[in-house]
């Protein structure tokens, strides 16, 4: 109860009854859609393949808490970033006003693309999984094609009834995961391990295996910076971009270290290893058979929301874009309720083509590694920003500077280093992405001609 209490005392909102023209997500709502964003899929999928790489206690708990170090690293820069240049749309609208346009623009289709319509789907993939484990029969493909079919058509119909479905499930699911944690810490035949580190452990730290597990990890954080793609819309956003992504995250990184404990602490290594559903695979041994089709029922609703704010936040930066560049000025068309519906359509397609073609792994990796390089830019903009315009108005600024933006580079460029060296094609593709979408921006004048 103390991490629901803690929830409720950073997340208590200034802003419910305030009526700012042109903004219309609360700080609550802007706090909800990141912790939607980061909790969901990977803390409920990574710790199985981390376990094919690692199979000791220590290192896995460390890798939850790096990567929440290094996601509170983050935060912290985009929030001196967000406030600074308050403006939805993200790393495009940063990296093209700090670095340079065709930078902002590559960043701008990778957050677009594999950055948040490839990690809804990941969520309905995963969704999928868990309802099939608990019915057998179900298609997977198609419950996740249906999940995503859905909430793109809520909400391209209201931002009204979409942040209220956003407020509501994310604290569905906070209730879900304390419950999980309650029970998961009570069982009578808990397994016998212990956090204190092993000879051994520390030449795992170092290892490429716990490198690339840091992308699953850093995967499971993504969301971190949510409150930056709609920053537009965000009331007070040069007070409440900050407070949204700082509290979620430290709220968050607390979460995960305990539930992926308890997935130790209740099930044998061997059995978790290599699957996806582990959250199914704990709840089997906490409650029962019957239990863990509840808590896989809930856990797919809890999957639910953090569909939805991706799938809602994603065309906010197609549309920034489309604003920015008439060659892609379709983007921006939005409907009677001022929403970019030309965005969702294009977003929806891209959804489906990934549904189809391609394996759960698979985009979970494109996704991972094109957002390391697209946030490690970011935060090297920093820096430049700080040279650049030194009398620039910040209304906040980053603690520990310079570092924290520094651990945030190190740890994400040595993870970089290890993926390129381990999983390469994913990490071919991930570039081929940010270079090809630079190209389109260069070849851009030959469209206005034509």
């Amino acid at each position: 109860m103390l991490v629901g209490s803690c929830w409720l005392l950073i997340f208590t909102d200034p802003n419910l009854n305030s009526n700012h023209s042109g903004r219309h997500i609360s700080f609550l709502t802007a706090a909800s859609f990141v912790v939607a964003s980061m909790i969901g899929t990977g803390v409920f999928t990574s710790l199985g393949y981390q376990l094919v790489e690692i199979q000791s206690v220590f290192p896995l708990m460390m890798l939850w808490i790096v990567g929440g170090i290094v996601a509170l690293c983050g935060a912290l820069v985009y929030s001196e970033l967000g406030a600074a240049l308050p403006r939805s749309g993200g790393e495009y609208h940063l990296l093209s006003r700090i670095i340079h346009p065709s930078i902002g623009f590559g960043a701008g289709v990778v957050s677009a693309t594999v950055g948040f319509t490839a990690p809804a789907v990941l969520a309905a993939m995963a969704l999928g999984s868990y309802l099939s484990a608990v019915f057998p029969g179900l298609n997977q493909t198609i419950i996740a094609s249906i999940v995503i079919l859905g909430f793109h058509a809520l909400h391209m119909k209201s931002v009204k009834w979409g942040t209220l479905f956003q407020d509501g499930s994310t604290a569905i699911k906070i209730g879900l995961i304390l419950i999980f944690l309650v029970f998961g810490f009570s069982i009578d035949m808990p397994q016998a391990i212990s956090l204190m580190p092993k000879p051994g452990d520390g030449a795992i730290l170092l290892s490429s295996g716990f490198a690339v597990s840091l992308v699953w990890v850093s995967y499971a954080y993504t969301g971190w910076n949510s409150a930056i793609y709609i920053s537009g819309e965000i009331i007070q956003p040069k007070i409440n971009i900050s407070k949204a992504m700082l509290g979620s995250t430290g709220f968050v990184m607390i979460l995960y270290v305990l539930l992926n404990y308890v997935f130790l602490y209740t099930v044998p290594m061997a059995d978790m290893a290599g699957q996806v559903e582990v959250g199914y695979i704990s709840g089997i041994k906490i409650f029962g058979e019957i239990g863990a089709k509840i808590i896989g029922i809930g856990i797919s609703i809890l999957l639910l929301s953090t569909v939805s704010s991706y799938v809602f936040i994603g065309p906010r930066i197609m549309q920034i874009m489309g604003e920015d560049h008439s060659f892609i000025g379709f983007f921006k068309k939005k409907n009677s309720n001022e929403i970019p519906i030309n965005a969702f359509c294009i977003q929806l397609g891209i959804a489906f083509i990934f549904i189809l073609t391609s394996s759960f792994e698979q985009v979970l990796m494109y996704a991972g590694i094109s957002m390391i390089i697209t946030t490690t830019l970011t935060v090297i903009s920093l820096f430049i920003l700080r040279i650049k315009e030194p009398n620039l108005d910040r209304p906040y600024i980053v603690w520990g500077y310079p570092f924290t933006p520094l651990i945030f580079l190190i740890v994400n460029i040595w993870t970089l280093f290890y993926s390129f060296k381990e999983s390469t094609y994913e990490s071919l593709v991930g570039i081929g992405i940010i270079s090809s979408s630079i190209g389109l921006y260069y070849l851009a004048p030959l469209f206005k001609r034509k």
